[in-house]
């Protein structure tokens, strides 16, 4: 199976050989989720409730992907993250991760255990996880990048 190409539908090639692309990111446990989706799918939700389990904030809404899939926000940018009817909240990560996994909000998963999904990413291709009216995907998303996905 030829890896999907949801990035390229959020994203602009950028001078570098990389991406920038128009969804939220997150990193926890050392590795990088990258979340899509038109707006108002949950991308900033996602990551607030990932950070309220120790996640840090790569960058909301703006997020680099170089050419070896490292993931990135704007030194000269503050962090920030949007929660829809509260404003605009303050946060904190790291400056860079590298990209371990996509998330697509914008399709629900049909499988109950589905088969391993790639996306295509400029260093190669990535797991994909597609998570539209996942119940308890954040708890999920946590526990796939602390431990891992049984192949």
């Amino acid at each position: 199976m030829a890896p999907d190409k949801v990035l390229y539908d959020y994203s602009e090639p950028a001078s570098d050989g990389g991406l920038f692309c128009r969804g939220t990111a997150i990193v926890l446990a050392d590795r990088g989720a990258l979340f899509l989706g038109p707006s108002g799918a949950g991308k900033s939700k996602l990551a607030l409730e990932m950070m309220t389990m120790g996640a840090g904030l790569i960058g909301d809404d703006a997020v680099w992907i170089d050419a070896a899939n490292g993931l990135s926000f704007s030194a000269e940018h503050v962090k920030r993250i949007e929660a829809r009817g509260l404003g605009i909240l303050n946060a904190d990560g790291p400056p860079e991760a590298p990209l371990s996994v996509i998330v697509d909000l914008a399709r629900a998963e049909a499988q109950r255990l589905p088969e391993r999904r790639l996306a295509a990413a400029p260093g190669g291709a990535v797991p994909l996880i597609c998570g539209k009216a996942h119940t308890f995907l954040a708890a999920a998303l946590r526990q796939y990048l602390c431990h891992g996905r049984q192949e």
